[in-house]
């Protein structure tokens, strides 16, 4: 009895004896709005407990460090172009906003100033998403000027940007692009990851080496139209993901909007529960053990607590995008407004 009592004592000690979460059954939540007039925010940060960044579709690059008490905006204008952000990042030392349409311009923010580290024209550049493995391997992921996703790499902390030569990516079907819905069109864990689409095609693009080789997996959510497909992702760790969408213009109507995957990605299974029908962005909760998630869309906010397979209602307030602070609270963004989450 002795020898197994140290053996089971070694194993916890050695390997691990982390206690399972139990999800809680329901929650409620509580919203604090902020009005934001003149402004889309789709793209949005948490740089601690407290602070919060957006930037939105006005050139205005907005931050809180005291949870919504007092604002401080920058509005951002370059020669006579106002730029629509809807990717933004951050690395320990800057902050980064990248604009969609021609054209793309990626600015770099130090203390107070502002400096375009990447531009590109051209008619068809349209940027939905970025983010960063570490502090200096970033990513960025747009919609095809040619035959491939625009993916921009940075290996130096955000300083200097360059785009990954078509032939080095998988090719793109025709029609098929991405949403800048939510910026959650890129999911990073470690140096994997995974970039999803829509539109006539509903793919996962996946690098496991911070994007210097690609492959590319079919998906089981609805396509074939320009407003079908992937809108948002997220991953718990290198193999528990899952990825969420629709149709946006039928917004109640019952498809295969929802998969998870257990497998890194290789495969995914379609999640049949009603709601909800259409998902701009999905989020695992911190501290669950990938059991708990939210997600949004201007249909109001859900809850899951089975690892994404069942969905509740919690709140009728539509949003775009979102981020957890922690457990018990997120930053919301919609059009004119962003809210703190609380959940009780």
């Amino acid at each position: 009895m002795q020898k197994i009592t140290l053996i089971l004592l070694f194993c916890c000690f050695f390997i691990s004896c982390e206690k399972q979460y139990e999800s809680r059954p329901s929650i409620k939540v509580n919203l604090q709005n902020f009005s934001k007039p003149g402004t889309s925010i789709r793209a949005l940060t948490i740089l601690n407990d407290s602070t919060m960044m957006y930037a939105g579709s006005k050139g205005d690059v907005t931050s809180t460090s005291d949870n919504g008490k007092t604002w401080h905006t920058t509005a951002i204008k370059t020669d006579s172009i106002t730029p629509h952000f809807r990717a933004i990042s951050s690395t320990q030392k800057a902050f980064y906003a990248l604009s969609v349409g021609n054209p793309a311009l990626l600015y770099q923010l130090k203390g107070d100033a502002f400096e375009i580290v990447y531009k590109e024209e051209h008619e068809k550049v349209f940027y939905d998403s970025m983010s960063f493995f570490d502090d200096l391997n970033g990513i960025a992921m747009g919609d095809p000027t040619e035959d491939c996703l625009s993916i921009l790499i940075t290996r130096d902390g955000g300083n200097t940007w360059g785009k990954i030569d078509c032939a080095l990516l998988p090719k793109i079907h025709p029609g098929e692009a991405a949403f800048a819905a939510s910026n959650t069109n890129i999911s990073i864990v470690g140096d994997n990851a995974w970039i999803v689409t829509g539109g006539t095609a509903a793919r996962v693009f996946y690098t496991s080496d911070k994007g210097l080789t690609w492959t590319v997996i079919n998906s089981p959510i609805t396509q074939g139209k320009s407003t079908t497909g992937i809108y948002t992702s997220a991953f718990y760790n290198e193999k528990q993901g899952i990825i969420m969408g629709g149709d946006y213009t039928k917004k109640g109507h019952i498809a295969a909007s929802k998969a998870i995957t257990n497998d890194g990605g290789k495969t995914w299974q379609v999640i049949t529960q009603e709601q909800p029908s259409y998902t701009s962005c999905v989020q695992y909760i911190p501290n669950t053990q990938g059991k708990e998630l939210l997600a949004t869309s201007t249909e109001g906010i859900y809850y899951s607590n089975d690892k994404g397979v069942h969905w509740k209602k919690v709140s009728n307030e539509g949003f775009y995008s979102f981020r957890m602070i922690n457990k018990n609270k997120a930053w919301m963004a919609g059009n004119e407004k962003v809210a703190l989450l609380e959940i009780q």
